[in-house]
């Protein structure tokens, strides 16, 4: 089940934690039945940040999770559901609620091995040029995302597509190298090094593996 925790967040009195019972109450259903489930809670800081000027619902809704979740780790009960979160600003989360993670998992930035085989894996469908060095690309993107590994090469397909589109032709050419330079001129990266800095400050207290 995945859950955009922002969804959850509603301005009327009292849905906020009704959404959160109903999530666990299907899985519950759907754990009766024999089947395992996982909960996967995205941007889960939108619901249990503790915030200065938080409103009672925000409160409520934090928790309910907390309460729902107590209720998967009653002693003596073996429970098929799993609940996994995921957030860019763990500083921000409630210390009650990050307590009932068992484990708290620090995924930093892709190293050059891991931009490596993210760029092999985004332009295995492209048609490239023999001067595109993807090993040059994963060397010159450090501090990149993922995620901005990602919306590179998806900007670079999208350019030569245009081209196609403006100028005619019997197929799109392929992908120089320069296009994908061209794009990580203008992109920089999205993660700044004061956030990095705060999530392995988090990390160095709160990790567990």
């Amino acid at each position: 089940m995945h859950i955009d925790a922002s969804l959850i967040m509603s301005k009327w009195l009292g849905e906020s934690e009704k959404n959160i019972s109903m999530i666990f109450k299907t899985a519950r259903e759907y754990e009766a039945s024999g089947k395992p489930v996982i909960i996967f809670i995205d941007e889960v800081d939108s619901l249990t940040a503790v915030r200065v000027n938080e409103v009672g619902g925000e409160a409520r809704a934090r928790n309910q999770l907390i309460k729902e979740m107590d209720g998967l780790l009653d002693k003596g009960r073996f429970s098929m559901i799993y609940v996994l979160a995921a957030t860019n600003k763990p500083w921000l989360l409630d210390e009650p609620f990050i307590r009932r993670f068992q484990k708290r998992i620090f995924i930093d930035l892709p190293n050059y091995d891991a931009r490596l085989k993210l760029f092999e894996y985004y332009t295995s469908k492209l048609s490239l040029e023999e001067d595109v060095e993807l090993a040059e690309l994963a060397r010159i993107t450090d501090g990149y995302s993922a995620a901005d590994i990602h919306a590179i090469c998806m900007e670079v397909q999208t350019k030569i597509v245009s081209e196609f589109f403006e100028k005619g032709g019997d197929a799109p050419r392929k992908v120089r190298m320069e296009d994908f330079l061209d794009v990580i001129r203008r992109r920089k990266p999205s993660v700044d090094l004061e956030s990095v800095r705060k999530m392995l400050e988090w990390n160095e207290k709160f990790g567990a593996y």
